[in-house]
């Protein structure tokens, strides 16, 4: 099993500029004030390659208690079943799968995305990666991002 990423609840004024920034950005973009990632870094005065870095990790406090629908990566066994049994675990739990993509198998093993609604869901999120995580056919569960 992977070890999680923690999550903290930091106040304004300890973040980064570049946080700060990366923040301002992406509220420009979300309210489409404008189109491209380069016009919002621009206008805020960051580089692309810090927004980049915390794009996928900073977050308004009101925005993730809103947050509904999750973005996980999973690598499962390519074996007859598997994924029937991923998704039969992810209904128990009540959350909703939104979308599937999955490559195909190299190797015995196949790379999947799945968007889920845990609006729901009747386990915490990180219960459900462990839960997801301890099935014989999955190697690994990540999350990649939210969305609302």
């Amino acid at each position: 099993m992977t070890t999680r990423k923690s999550f903290y609840l930091v106040r304004e004024d300890m973040l980064t500029d570049a946080m700060e920034k990366t923040l301002a950005a992406k509220e420009l973009l979300q309210s489409g004030k404008v189109k491209k990632i380069n016009e919002a870094v621009n206008q805020v005065g960051l580089s692309r390659s810090a927004f980049y870095k915390y794009k996928d990790g900073i977050f308004p406090f009101n925005t993730m208690v809103r947050e509904k629908i999750i973005t996980l990566s999973i690598i499962l066994v390519d074996r007859s079943g598997s994924l029937s049994q991923l998704l039969g675990k992810i209904a128990e739990t009540g959350a909703n799968v939104l979308t599937i993509n999955q490559t195909i198998p190299l190797q015995g093993r196949a790379h999947m995305t799945l968007s889920i609604d845990t609006t729901p869901m009747k386990l915490e999120l990180d219960e459900l990666m462990d839960w997801l995580e301890s099935l014989e056919s999955v190697k690994k569960v990540e999350l990649v991002g939210t969305g609302s």
